[in-house]
């Protein structure tokens, strides 16, 4: 079993940028795709970002397609997620998640506690 936990959550104003973090612990991250999901109050935990084993394939929601960054350091056992250019709409917990399939933007079976992310207008 692998335990992650999120970090780098916060407030920040429509524009601006976040970098989360979560790492790995329990099992080497290498054997997982990792993503990252998020879940609004009251709405469905939706998928966000991927990444492959290697970090050589990526893969994100059309909501946040080419201004979130995913990226993954298995040395370190951690995996990033770097949002830039932040909306309002994209206020919600942010999960971290580890799974075996690819390609896939269901989720694995390990998730993480989550850290809010907050975006004002």
């Amino acid at each position: 079993q692998v335990q992650l936990v999120e970090s780098g959550g916060g407030l920040v104003q429509a524009g601006g940028s976040l970098r989360l973090s979560c790492a790995a612990s329990g099992r080497a991250m290498s054997n997982y795709v990792m993503g990252w999901f998020r879940q609004a109050p009251g709405k469905e935990r939706d998928f966000v970002a991927t990444i492959s084993w290697s970090g050589a394939t990526t893969s994100y929601s059309d909501s946040v397609k080419g201004r979130f960054t995913i990226s993954r350091d298995n040395e370190q056992n951690k995996v990033w997620l770097q949002m830039n250019s932040l909306k309002p709409e994209d206020t919600a917990v942010y999960y971290c998640n580890a799974g075996t399939m690819w390609p896939s933007r269901l989720p694995g079976n390990f998730w993480g506690q989550g850290t809010q992310v907050t975006v004002s207008s």
